[in-house]
């Protein structure tokens, strides 16, 4: 059978040879390549995003409301006395 440590020492070796190799080095532009491609958009967190859904939701409610007190005093003025 073989033994644990054989297959910690292979990992081991196998993690150096990567973290030297030229991928981790194409890794880490193409990451730098598309956090400046993200930086040049004009991106918001979630957290900013539920905030303005929630603001969004206020507003649509204030104007409802604001719609039907328009439309009930247009009634009253059109109503004759």
């Amino acid at each position: 059978m073989l033994n644990a440590k054989i297959f910690d020492d292979l990992s081991a070796k196998l993690s150096g040879v990567m973290k030297s190799s030229p991928a981790k080095d194409i890794e880490k532009n193409v990451r730098a390549l598309l956090m400046q491609g993200f930086a040049k958009l004009d991106l918001i967190t979630r957290e900013e995003f539920d905030i303005q859904a929630q603001v969004l939701a206020r507003t649509r409610e204030h104007l409802t409301a604001l719609e039907a007190r328009v439309a009930a005093l247009e009634a009253q003025r059109n109503t004759p006395s």
